[in-house]
């Protein structure tokens, strides 16, 4: 045996081969067989919300081709529109006379402030009757939808308006279309502008300083 060769041990031929080492175990239960990719997750459906203690998970609704808004929907919904007016009306400036709200999500938030304040309340209709006489009118744009609406002022109220200071109340000030037919009707009824409140703005933040509101809603666009 020359000085680089090395013994080798002979294997019994009757004695098994070894065996290949073997793979870490795996719980087909708790593997999965293929690992999340985290940008494939799908997008968000809801954004949440709280009002005074109580959370909401608003669902997102495309207005336009990649670009979605959180619908907040109070109607129905006793605790929010409780909470929403207590934190309204906590706000209230002192030279308010009379609250001022369109048809038709925020007449349950309107109502339940008024009922807090003691101040009474105006709702301005989206259609008119003919029991509504010498009403007067105003044009907004919908968010939702895209189509023109109008706005109209009962007879019947506008002897609460005329030298009043109101207050106009809103669930989401988004546009400003709703806002502006509101000043519209109010200003040619005779009443001035005490504040202007809402549970939410919507979209520039900067564009709605001068809001009195309880929190902001983003615009979401892809």
């Amino acid at each position: 045996m020359s000085a680089g060769d090395h013994p080798t041990e002979a294997r019994d031929p009757a004695s098994p081969a070894p065996s290949p080492a073997a793979e870490p175990a795996t719980n087909p239960a708790t593997t999965p067989a293929h690992p999340p990719n985290p940008a494939s997750a799908p997008a968000p459906t809801t954004w949440p919300v709280t009002i005074d203690g109580l959370r909401r998970d608003l669902p997102l609704f495309e207005v336009a081709p990649g670009v979605s808004i959180a619908v907040f929907n109070m109607l129905g919904d006793v605790e929010v529109t409780e909470a929403a007016a207590k934190g309204l009306c906590a706000m209230l400036p002192d030279d308010a006379t009379v609250l001022v709200t369109a048809e038709a999500k925020s007449i349950p938030l309107a109502y339940a402030m008024a009922r807090r304040s003691g101040l009474p309340h105006v709702i301005l209709r989206k259609s008119w009757k003919p029991y509504m006489g010498e009403s007067l009118r105003a044009t907004t744009k919908s968010i939702t939808t895209g189509a023109e609406q109008q706005l109209v002022l009962d007879a019947k109220d506008r002897p609460l308006l005329q030298g009043a200071r109101a207050v106009l109340v809103d669930d989401v000030i988004s546009t400003g279309s709703t806002l502006a037919a509101m000043h519209d009707i109010l200003q040619r009824a005779g009443a001035g502008i005490a504040a202007e409140m809402a549970v939410f703005t919507e979209g520039d933040p900067d564009r709605w300083q001068h809001v009195l509101a309880l929190g902001h809603l983003p615009v979401f666009a892809e």
